[in-house]
């Protein structure tokens, strides 16, 4: 069980692996904007899934190095979604 707390408020999450290097998942404050709340993110810099993201979104600049780090929503029954983030290439 990781438990998160913020400014007061205690969240307990499930623990996750992440499914494509089996490092564990970690709580994150998503913006207030996103609607998310607290999700569990792969933070981990060797995922594969982060490393081979930077191809897999369309339409952005070739020179942007943006790509997505896994990420699970324990608000929607922990499916999966995708976080943008700066890849290191």
């Amino acid at each position: 069980m990781v438990i998160h707390e913020y400014a007061g408020i205690v969240t307990e999450l499930e623990d996750h692996d992440c499914p494509h290097c089996g490092k564990l998942m970690e709580p994150w404050l998503t913006p207030p904007e996103t609607g998310w709340g607290v999700i569990l993110v792969c933070s981990n810099n060797g995922c594969p899934f982060y490393l081979d993201s930077e191809t897999d979104i369309e339409n952005k600049r070739d020179d942007s190095h943006l790509g997505c780090r896994f990420a699970l929503d324990p608000g929607n029954k922990y499916k999966p979604v995708n976080v943008l983030a700066v890849c290191p290439h």
